[in-house]
């Protein structure tokens, strides 16, 4: 289990994960700006890919 700064990097990159996939589908739907509604949860989707491989467990 990770603790102290890691932890609350990991608790920073899902908070943002979560905020940039809002931000995209807004985009996309309200926007209509398509080139940075698909960046942002591209992003969205690199940022939660990084906390699964930081907190996978290793064998």
């Amino acid at each position: 289990m990770l603790s102290g700064p890691a932890a609350t990097l990991l608790s920073i990159m899902v908070l943002s994960a979560f905020v940039l996939a809002g931000g995209g589908l807004w985009m996309l739907t309200k926007q209509r700006d398509t080139k940075k509604g698909v960046l942002m949860l591209l992003c969205a989707a690199v940022l939660l890919g990084n906390v699964v491989i930081w907190t996978a467990p290793v064998n």
